[in-house]
């Protein structure tokens, strides 16, 4: 496991995301995203460059979703 600083837990996670604990929960149980688990206390951990390559991925999506969503 890599250094616990390079994780974010999953409130953290879903705040820097935009989602709810409920949707980070989701996608993991669906595969779409990977999460290790604390060596002490067992918690979802993410990876903060995991959460950006995510963000980079869905930003294009996002921002022609709002493009097209702007009243005219």
């Amino acid at each position: 496991m890599d250094k616990l600083k390079d994780f974010l837990r999953i409130s953290d996670a879903a705040e820097y995301l935009g989602v709810s604990p409920n949707t980070l929960r989701n996608w993991t149980n669906a595969g779409k995203i990977d999460s290790e688990r604390h060596p002490v206390n067992g918690y979802r951990l993410f990876r903060q460059r995991e959460l950006d390559a995510l963000l980079k991925k869905v930003q294009p999506t996002l921002r022609g979703h709002r493009k097209a969503s702007r009243p005219r």
